[in-house]
C-alpha cells in the first residue's frame, strides 16, 4: 500500500503513534510540578510549606530567610520531605531569590511587618501567593497589596485558615445556613491566653546567624533583644498589631465568613497595658473592641492574665440568636438550642492516619494541621480555575484593616467610622494620618496606585 493510500483509509493515527516523540517534546508534554518558594523559614512559614508538600506534588525550588541557621535547617527538612529529595537553593534577601521569577507559587511567612514588601515583590514577579495573616501592618500596606494582586491578576490566599477547618465548615453548615441559630443580635469574640511575655531582658548583640538589619527592614530599629527574634516579635507594636492583630483577626475573619458580614461601618476600642507593667514587651495586656456591622456588634475582649469565663472556650467565639447559641473555635463546637431540641456538638478533625508526621513534627499545630491543608486544596484548585479562593486578599484585607482600625480607635481615644468605597477613615484626618506608617530608609512605603 502507498503512503499517500494509506493515509486516506485512515490510518493517520495509527502512523504518527509509530513515529519517535523527540525526549524533549516528550518532556513537555508532561506538566510539571509547580514551582514553590518559600520567604521567611520560621515557625510557621515551614508549617504552611510541609502542609503544601502533603497535598501536591509541588517542587520547592527556593527558600529565603534571614536568619542562616533558620534557613539551613528548612532546607533540611525540605529535602527530606519533598518527592524529588532535592533540597531548595537558599537565600538571603528575597528580592534575590525573586530575580529568578521562576516561581509558580510563593508563600510568605515572615513577621508581619515584611508583609507588604515581599507580597507585592512576589506578585510582581509572577508568582501566585499564600500570604500569612494579617496581611499587613497598616491599611495602605494592605490596600497596595490588594492592588498588586489584581493588576497582575494572582491568586493570593490569605492565612485565615479558619475558613478551611473541617468541623467549622460542618458548624456553617449544619447550624448559621439550616437557621438553627434564628436572628443573631451579638457575636462575641474573645482571647484569654497569658500570652504576653512578662520578661525584661536586657539588650544584646544580635547572633552571629541573624541579618538584624535586613530583619529590621522598613520597621523602626530597636536594639536587638532576645524576645525579637525567634517568634517573640509579636511582644512589639513596631513588628505587628499586638493581640488584635494576631489573634481578633482570626476570630473577626472566622465571624464574617460564617455570618457572610463584608467589612465593618465603624469600630471603636478601649484598653492598654493595665495590668503588666513591668514587661518590656509595648502591645496591650487589655482591649475591647465593638466592630459595628450594620447594626450586628461583633465584640472582640482580651486580657492576658486572670481565668477565661469558659474554661473550654479560652479563644473562640460565640454567636447568639433568638434561636439558639453557637460557640465555635479551633478546638470545636457546640450549639445549644434555646427552647427544646437537640444540642449540638462536634470535635477539632485530626488526619493522623493519612499523614503521619503530623504527630512527630516540631512545633506543628496539629489541630491546624488539616486546616491548612484544606487552605492549600483550595489555593491550587483556584490557580487552576482562575476563581477567587476562600480567603481571597480582599477578605484578609477587610478583616486585617479591621484590627488595625480597632488599635487606631484605642490609641486616639475615640470611635472610627470607615468608608469603605473611599478606603479612609470619615471626617477624621489625624485618623486618615495613622493609615500608612513610617518605612525606615531605604526602604520605600508601598502605594496602591503604584502597584
Amino acid at each position: 500500500m502507498h503512503r499517500r493510500d494509506f493515509l486516506k483509509q485512515g490510518g493517520t493515527a495509527l502512523a504518527l503513534a509509530a513515529l519517535p516523540v523527540p525526549a524533549a517534546i516528550a518532556a513537555r508534554a508532561q506538566p510539571r510540578p509547580p514551582r514553590v518558594g518559600l520567604i521567611g523559614t520560621g515557625w510557621y512559614g515551614k508549617a504552611d510549606l510541609l502542609r503544601l508538600i502533603q497535598v501536591a506534588p509541588v517542587d520547592v525550588v527556593s527558600i529565603c530567610d534571614v536568619d542562616s541557621q533558620m534557613l539551613a535547617d528548612a532546607a533540611a527538612i525540605i529535602a527530606t520531605r519533598q518527592a524529588s529529595k532535592k533540597p531548595p537553593r537558599t537565600y538571603r534577601d528575597y528580592r534575590e531569590m525573586l530575580k529568578e521569577r521562576d516561581l509558580d507559587i510563593a508563600l510568605i511567612g515572615t513577621p508581619d511587618h515584611w508583609h507588604a514588601l515581599a507580597a507585592i515583590a512576589a506578585l510582581k514577579s509572577g508568582a501566585h501567593l499564600y500570604l500569612q495573616k494579617p496581611v499587613s501592618v497598616d491599611v495602605v500596606e494592605g490596600q497596595a497589596i490588594l492592588a498588586a494582586a489584581r493588576k497582575y491578576k494572582r491568586v493570593v490566599q490569605v492565612g485565615t485558615q479558619r475558613r478551611s477547618t473541617p468541623h467549622l465548615i460542618n458548624a456553617r453548615n449544619r447550624v448559621i445556613k439550616e437557621g438553627l441559630l434564628g436572628t443573631v443580635g451579638l457575636v462575641e469574640i474573645y482571647c484569654y491566653y497569658h500570652m504576653r511575655t512578662r520578661e525584661n531582658p536586657p539588650d544584646t548583640t544580635p547572633p552571629a546567624t541573624l541579618d538584624y538589619e535586613m530583619w529590621t527592614g522598613p520597621a523602626p530599629m530597636r536594639p536587638y533583644n532576645k524576645l525579637v527574634h525567634p517568634r517573640s516579635w509579636r511582644a512589639f507594636m513596631e513588628y505587628g498589631n499586638g493581640i488584635v492583630g494576631d489573634m481578633c483577626i482570626h476570630m473577626l475573619d472566622m465571624v464574617r465568613w460564617l455570618l457572610d458580614l463584608g467589612m465593618p461601618l465603624g469600630v471603636s476600642s478601649t484598653g492598654g497595658i493595665l495590668v503588666d507593667k513591668n514587661s518590656k514587651a509595648n502591645i496591650s495586656d487589655t482591649q475591647t473592641a465593638t466592630f459595628d456591622f450594620a447594626g450586628l456588634p461583633v465584640v472582640w475582649t482580651h486580657r492576658t492574665y486572670g481565668d477565661a469565663p469558659d474554661p473550654k472556650y479560652p479563644w473562640g467565639a460565640t454567636i447568639y440568636g433568638d434561636k439558639g447559641t453557637l460557640k465555635a473555635s479551633v478546638m470545636g463546637w457546640d450549639f445549644t438550642p434555646r427552647e427544646g431540641g437537640t444540642p449540638l456538638h462536634e470535635d477539632v478533625t485530626y488526619e493522623f492516619e493519612q499523614y503521619p508526621e503530623d504527630r512527630t513534627e516540631k512545633d506543628l499545630e496539629r489541630h491546624v494541621a488539616p486546616a491548612i491543608r484544606g487552605h492549600m486544596k483550595n489555593l491550587l484548585a483556584c490557580i487552576e480555575s482562575g476563581n477567587r479562593p476562600v480567603a481571597d486578599i480582599e477578605q484578609g484585607y477587610m478583616s486585617t484593616t479591621a484590627c488595625i482600625l480597632a488599635n487606631h480607635s484605642m490609641k486616639l481615644g475615640r470611635s472610627i467610622t470607615w468608608d469603605a468605597a473611599a478606603g479612609r477613615v470619615a471626617g477624621d484626618e489625624e485618623a486618615n494620618r495613622l493609615l500608612a506608617r513610617p518605612y525606615r530608609a531605604p526602604w520605600d512605603h508601598p502605594n496602591p496606585k503604584d502597584a
